[in-house]
């Protein structure tokens, strides 16, 4: 006798072009392999795919931004861990509120107020790293298709942020005083004349990523004011802030527009595994904030907010972050001197005022993406510069850390990676090569290396 039909199942849907495909005879995906489309976008990002490389103790790694915690009170620390879980374990070990601690709110307002940010605590909310900020911001802002304003080169994780919410990146130039104005009109004036107002711009003011660059002060508030003629918001990311050189602190934007979404963390200044950072907003933006957050992690651990509470209540975090400035400006020294001593002609490169990065060019031709495998070879990593754009553009630059390596250690780095360049060239003298064509100025435009 005929079975009757076996009546379908829920799971057993396929989206259209699915059913269409296996009409007409292709594979039927596997039920865990039917993603939402905004996956096809979710890449790992160049930099991540080179940390199990450079991190052999072999290679000199000039690529990760990962701070020396060697001038951290370890001691010190270790005793706040164990009073802290003798004495406040139940609370520390607990599920928290949404927003972060209380006590480490308001401290948090008066690390921000060395950068002239005066703040309400009920404002700041609290993340797991600033890139969680990052990551929620864009998820509240931004509908597939939006458009995002970024400093072109710009950080890795906030392109990989706006790939995976599908939203488009235009990029702004910047010269050797960050981001240019004029640039940032221009751009902003071409998409109002499509009908397109972008969700925000995002930037790193401050020691950029990767660009090493620091927005000047006279530009802040035209930059600020030019947004605001457009009706487009700011995402300020400021990790590396209270890290200059010059004992001197930049004014946050935040501190000239309190419409200024604010990202910072203890990630540079403090330590990064304990992935503690925060977000200051607007009142209109922290109840949807809070509540991206609560639907992403439902609340920051109690437990890492407690102890970078104790450490700032207890420890002279000032000072820490002056010997961390110490060890990176000595560090700065001794890239920008190997530079000058290894790098072959026709290599342009900037000198940070701060931060953890140089942003170096090299000769027409040569490729850093391609050229990165013969590095790694050599035993020297590095950043690439095609990471740090979305549109395809950085191929002549490449980003290097000196926060991490000792200073022989840096000496040697940029050495072996003078000689790869070197073959490079040698071997597009004896060979030639096809010139890569030339980038026209504007928003889309590669950004700054200067002598």
């Amino acid at each position: 006798m005929p079975q009757p039909a076996t009546p379908p199942s829920p799971f057993d849907a396929v989206p259209a072009g699915a059913a269409a495909a296996a009409a007409a005879g292709a594979p039927r995906p596997e039920p865990t392999e039917r993603f939402a489309a905004r996956t096809a976008g979710m890449t790992a990002s160049e930099i991540r795919a080179l940390f199990a490389v450079a991190s052999r103790p072999e290679v000199v790694s000039l690529a990760g931004g990962m701070p020396n915690l060697a001038a951290l009170p370890l001691d010190a620390l270790a005793a706040e861990v164990a009073d802290l879980v003798a004495r406040e374990g139940q609370v520390a070990l607990q599920y928290g509120s949404a927003q972060g601690v209380p006590a480490l709110r308001e401290q948090i307002c008066e690390v921000m107020a060395l950068e002239g940010i005066r703040a309400d605590p009920d404002d700041v909310v609290v993340t797991v790293g600033s890139q969680m900020a990052l990551d929620l911001v864009t998820r509240i802002y931004c509908d597939p298709g939006d458009v995002v304003l970024a400093e072109g080169p710009s950080y890795v994780g906030a392109l990989g942020s706006f790939a995976a919410y599908q939203a488009r990146v235009v990029h702004v130039a910047m010269d050797e005083h960050g981001l240019v104005p004029d640039l940032l009109r221009d751009a902003l004036g071409s998409l109002a004349a499509e009908g397109i107002t972008p969700k925000f711009l995002y930037t790193i003011p401050n020691f950029h990523n990767p660009a090493g660059v620091t927005l000047a002060v006279e530009r802040r508030a035209e930059v600020l004011e030019i947004c605001a003629s457009y009706g487009v918001a700011v995402v300020e990311d400021n990790p590396y802030g209270l890290l200059g050189f010059s004992g001197r602190t930049y004014p946050a934007l935040r501190s000239l527009s309190r419409d200024v979404v604010y990202l910072g963390s203890f990630s540079k200044t403090f330590a990064s595994g304990l992935r503690v950072g925060w977000a200051l907003v607007p009142p209109a933006v922290r109840d949807r904030l809070v509540l991206a957050a609560e639907s992403a992690s439902l609340c920051p651990p109690s437990f890492t907010q407690m102890l970078v509470s104790r450490y700032l209540a207890a420890h002279d975090w000032r000072a820490q972050i002056k010997t961390y400035t110490e060890v990176y400006r000595d560090r700065r020294d001794a890239m920008l001197e190997a530079l000058a001593t290894y790098m072959p002609e026709g290599c342009t490169w900037n000198v940070p005022d701060g931060g953890f990065y140089v942003w170096l060019g090299v000769p027409e031709g040569v490729d850093t993406k391609a050229m990165l495998p013969r590095a790694v070879t050599a035993r020297v990593a590095y950043a690439s510069g095609t990471g740090f754009y979305a549109d395809g553009f950085g191929s002549r630059q490449l980003r290097l850390s000196y926060c991490y390596p000792t200073p022989e250690r840096i000496t040697e780095g940029v050495r072996r990676l003078a000689g790869v360049l070197g073959a490079e060239l040698d071997v597009m003298r004896t060979f030639g090569s096809s010139a890569r064509p030339a980038l026209g100025g504007g928003p889309q435009a590669p950004s700054p290396h200067t002598p």
